[in-house]
C-alpha cells in the first residue's frame, strides 16, 4: 500500500466531504479514490467515513486519525521541499588542471553563482580528473584529449631564465624547433654543448601527451634523457628561473611566475581538451557557460572543426603524432 496517496485520499475527503470532489482535486478517478479509502478502512480496522448519509461524514475513528494523518502529509510536504532546495545549492565538483591562476579559478565558481548554480573547484592531475568524472565524484572536468581531436587547445612552449637585467619576462614570437635543440660541438674548442634539460608538469604527464614528447624528441635527436618530468612545480620553477633546465608549460603559467617563453612549432605537442559531465547525468552534457569558462581558466581556444572532423590544416600535427 502506497500509505501517502492513501493518506491524501482520506484528507482530501475529509476537506471537500465528497468522494468525487476529492477525487478532482487529486486528479485521480473516483472509483480509484473509493478504493484508497476502502484500502485505508481495512488497514486501521475500522471506518472512517459515514456513508449512510447524502454528505460523506467522518466518524469518530476518522477524526482521531486526522491530525496524525495530515502531520504525515506536512511532514512529507516539507522533506521534499528541503530535498529541493539541497538540489539547487549542492556544490557541483568541477575538475580543473593543477596550477591555474587563482582569478581563473574564481571565475569558474563566480560564473556558477551567477546562474544559481554553486560550484566547487578541484584542481587535480589528468588521470584522477578522469577517474572521478567516470565513478561521479566530479560533476564535469577537463579531460585531456590528442589536440587534433579536442576542442579546445592551448599552445604549449618552453620557458626559460629571463635574461639578466630584465625588467620583465618576454613571449617571444618565433616557435622553437625541437631539432634546433639538438647537442652541438663550439668551433673554437670543438667540445660538446649539451642543452638544457626539458622538464614536464603533472599536466603534461598523461601517457599519450608524455609518449608524443618522447617520441618527437627521439625524432629530433635529442638525448633520451633530456626530457624528464619536473616533480613539483615550484621545484621546476626554481630550476627554470636558475637557468639550469627550461620548462614544457603554457604562456600564461610562465608569465605568472617571471619565466621567458616561446611556443612549441609542433601543434602534435600541445594540450587539447574537452569539457564533460559524468555519465550519471543526463547525457553527460555539459551548460555551455561551463564549458566556455572551463576551457578558459585552462588557457584554451576553440579548434574550428568541420562535419567533427579537425581543419585540413592540422594535417602536418595529426602526421607527426602518428610519428
Amino acid at each position: 500500500m502506497d500509505l501517502l496517496a492513501h493518506l491524501e485520499a482520506f484528507a482530501a475527503t475529509v476537506d471537500e466531504t465528497s468522494f468525487s470532489r476529492a477525487a478532482d482535486r487529486l486528479g485521480i478517478a473516483q472509483p480509484l479514490l473509493s478504493r484508497r479509502i476502502k484500502t485505508l478502512e481495512a488497514h486501521f480496522g475500522g471506518l472512517l467515513f459515514d456513508r449512510s448519509r447524502r454528505q460523506v461524514a467522518t466518524t469518530e475513528l476518522g477524526m482521531l486519525l486526522l491530525p496524525y494523518a495530515q502531520d504525515v502529509l506536512d511532514r512529507t510536504q516539507r522533506l521534499e521541499q528541503v530535498a529541493r532546495s539541497a538540489r539547487r545549492t549542492q556544490a557541483r565538483a568541477v575538475g580543473v588542471p593543477a596550477d591555474r591562476a587563482p582569478a581563473a579559478l574564481a571565475r569558474i565558481i563566480r560564473a556558477g553563482a551567477d546562474r544559481g548554480v554553486t560550484l566547487a573547484v578541484r584542481e587535480l592531475p589528468p588521470h584522477e580528473r578522469a577517474a572521478r568524472l567516470a565513478d561521479g565524484s566530479l560533476a564535469y572536468a577537463l579531460l585531456r584529449v590528442p589536440p587534433e581531436h579536442a576542442a579546445h587547445r592551448v599552445p604549449l612552449g618552453l620557458a626559460g631564465a629571463p635574461p639578466l637585467g630584465a625588467e620583465r619576462p618576454a613571449s617571444r614570437g618565433r616557435p622553437v624547433h625541437l631539432e634546433d635543440l639538438r647537442p652541438r660541438r663550439r668551433a673554437a674548442t670543438r667540445e660538446r654543448t649539451d642543452p638544457l634539460p626539458i622538464l614536464t608538469l603533472t599536466e603534461d604527464e598523461a601517457p599519450d601527451a608524455w609518449d608524443r614528447l618522447v617520441r618527437a624528441a627521439a625524432r629530433s635527436g635529442l638525448p633520451e634523457r633530456l626530457v624528464r618530468p619536473a616533480g613539483p612545480a615550484a621545484t621546476a620553477l626554481a630550476e627554470t628561473l636558475a637557468g639550469r633546465a627550461t620548462l614544457l608549460c603554457d604562456e600564461p603559467f610562465a608569465r605568472r611566475h617571471g619565466a621567458d617563453w616561446a611556443p612549441l612549432a609542433d601543434a602534435s605537442l600541445h594540450r587539447g581538451y574537452d569539457v564533460r559531465g559524468t555519465p550519471r547525468q543526463r547525457s553527460g552534457s555539459v551548460p555551455e557557460w561551463l564549458g566556455a569558462v572551463l576551457a578558459a581558466a585552462a588557457g584554451a581556444g576553440t579548434a574550428v572543426r568541420a562535419a567533427g572532423r579537425p581543419e585540413a590544416a592540422d594535417a602536418p600535427a595529426r602526421l607527426a603524432a602518428r610519428g
